[in-house]
């Protein structure tokens, strides 16, 4: 009597881009690491985020970082994001 839920055709394509990222951690970071400590992943991840929205540019956005297109279509009001690392 179980049946899946869907809202509407093609809902299986809402997780594409997060399954893309999480996929994305894992082999450019996580695995190739020996992380043995929750802090040396902390470390990694912090890293490897700011790698991929500041840095790392993308195919998809025509080779621009996710953080430039996000500064030019972010909805009114929103204040800029702050990297407490870099505002040291």
């Amino acid at each position: 009597g179980v049946r899946i839920s869907m809202d509407g055709r093609g809902r299986w394509m809402d997780n594409v881009m997060i399954e893309r990222l999480w996929r994305s951690l894992k082999y450019e970071c996580v695995y190739l690491r020996e992380l043995e400590t929750g802090s040396e992943l902390r470390q990694a991840l912090s890293w490897w985020f700011d790698f991929y929205n500041n840095r790392r540019p993308h195919k998809t956005f025509d080779g621009r970082k996710p953080m430039e297109i996000y500064q030019v279509l972010k909805p009114e009001g929103v204040p800029p994001l702050a990297c407490p690392e870099k505002a040291a």
